[in-house]
C-alpha cells in the first residue's frame, strides 16, 4: 500500500483480491493516531476497547456514543491516510435501524470516520443492510463479540464445536450478502477462520483467529505493553512502552526530589539590565 495515498474501502477489498495482507490497529487519541499512521498501518479502528484500556471499565459495555465520537474525532485529527473506522458501542444499534443509522452517521459527520464496525451475526444483518443502503460502509464482527461477554460467561474462544462453527460461517456469509465490506473474526479456532476466509470475497481481519485471515488487528495497548500484566494469548507484545514510561517517571520523581530538575538548561532567564532594575525597584521603600 502506498503510504502517501488515502486508504479507502475499495482499496481494502482489493487487497484481498490481490493477495496483499491487511494491517489494522486500534487508536484512541490524536497522538497515537499520528504514530500508527507513520508506521504505515492500513486501517485505524477506534475501538470500544477504549472502555477498558483508556477509561478503566472492566468491559466495553459502559462505553457511550459520546465517548466514541469524542475519541474518534481526536483520532481523525491525528491521522488521515489510514481507513478510519468507528466502533458502534453497546446500545447504539441493537434498538433498530433508525437508531443504528442516526448513531453511525455521527461517526461520519462529527468524528470524520470513513466507516463503522458493529458486532453480531445474523441478528445484525438487517442493520448492516440498512446502513449500507444509506451510504455508510460497515465492517462486521463475529466470534467473540466483547459486548456480549456476560452472555458468553467471559472472554472465551467461540465456534469450538462443529455446529457453532457452521453457524458462524453462515453468519459471515449473510453479513457479506448484506453489504459488509470486511469482517473481524475474533477468538475462533484457526481452521474455522481459514474456512470463513476461503468462502468470502470480502476481507477477514483476525484477532486470535490464526494466520489464514486476510489481515490482522490488535489493540494498541497490548502491542506496546501499556495495559499492565494482562497478556491475551493472541496478542504479541512488540514493545514494553509501559515499563519505559514508569522508568521515565521515576527519573523525573527522583530529579525533582533531589533538586536536579529544573536546571539552567530547562529554565528561562532575562537580560542582566532588566534583572538589575527589578532588584533595584524591589529594594526601594514603599511610598507612604
Amino acid at each position: 500500500m502506498d503510504i502517501a495515498k488515502k486508504v479507502t474501502v475499495p482499496d481494502v477489498v482489493a487487497m484481498k483480491r490481490d493477495g496483499k495482507r491487511i494491517t489494522m490497529m486500534t487508536a484512541y487519541d490524536a497522538a497515537f493516531a499520528r504514530l500508527v499512521e507513520a508506521a504505515g498501518i492500513d486501517i485505524i479502528l477506534v475501538g470500544d476497547s477504549l472502555g477498558m484500556v483508556v477509561l478503566g471499565y472492566p468491559t466495553t459495555v459502559p462505553v457511550t456514543m459520546d465517548d466514541m465520537v469524542r475519541h474518534a474525532a481526536a483520532v481523525s485529527r491525528g491521522a488521515s491516510r489510514p481507513l478510519l473506522i468507528g466502533d458502534m458501542p453497546f446500545g447504539s444499534y441493537q434498538t433498530g435501524p433508525t437508531d443504528a443509522l442516526r448513531n453511525a452517521a455521527r461517526f461520519l459527520k462529527e468524528a470524520g470516520m470513513d466507516a463503522v464496525k458493529l458486532e453480531g451475526g445474523h441478528e445484525t444483518v438487517p442493520l448492516v443492510r440498512a446502513l449500507v443502503e444509506n451510504g455508510i460502509a460497515v465492517m462486521a464482527h463475529v466470534g467473540l463479540t466483547p459486548q456480549r461477554v456476560a452472555q458468553f460467561g467471559g472472554f472465551k474462544t467461540q465456534a469450538k464445536s462443529a455446529r457453532a462453527a457452521r453457524r458462524l460461517i453462515d453468519d459471515a456469509i449473510a453479513l457479506e450478502d448484506a453489504g459488509a465490506f470486511s469482517i473481524v473474526l475474533e477468538s475462533i479456532p484457526a481452521p474455522v477462520a481459514s474456512m470463513v476466509t476461503e468462502r468470502l470475497s470480502i476481507p477477514t481481519i483476525g484477532i486470535g483467529a490464526g494466520i489464514d485471515c486476510d489481515g490482522q488487528v490488535l489493540v494498541l495497548h497490548d502491542v506496546l505493553g501499556l495495559y499492565g500484566d494482562f497478556k491475551p494469548k493472541f496478542a504479541k507484545r512488540y514493545g514494553e512502552i509501559g515499563t519505559a514510561v514508569v522508568d521515565a517517571l521515576r527519573a523525573f520523581d527522583s530529579d525533582v526530589r533531589d533538586g536536579r530538575f529544573p536546571d539552567a538548561e530547562h529554565s528561562f532567564t532575562m537580560k542582566d539590565s532588566e534583572l538589575a532594575a527589578l532588584r533595584q525597584n524591589a529594594t526601594r521603600p514603599k511610598a507612604v
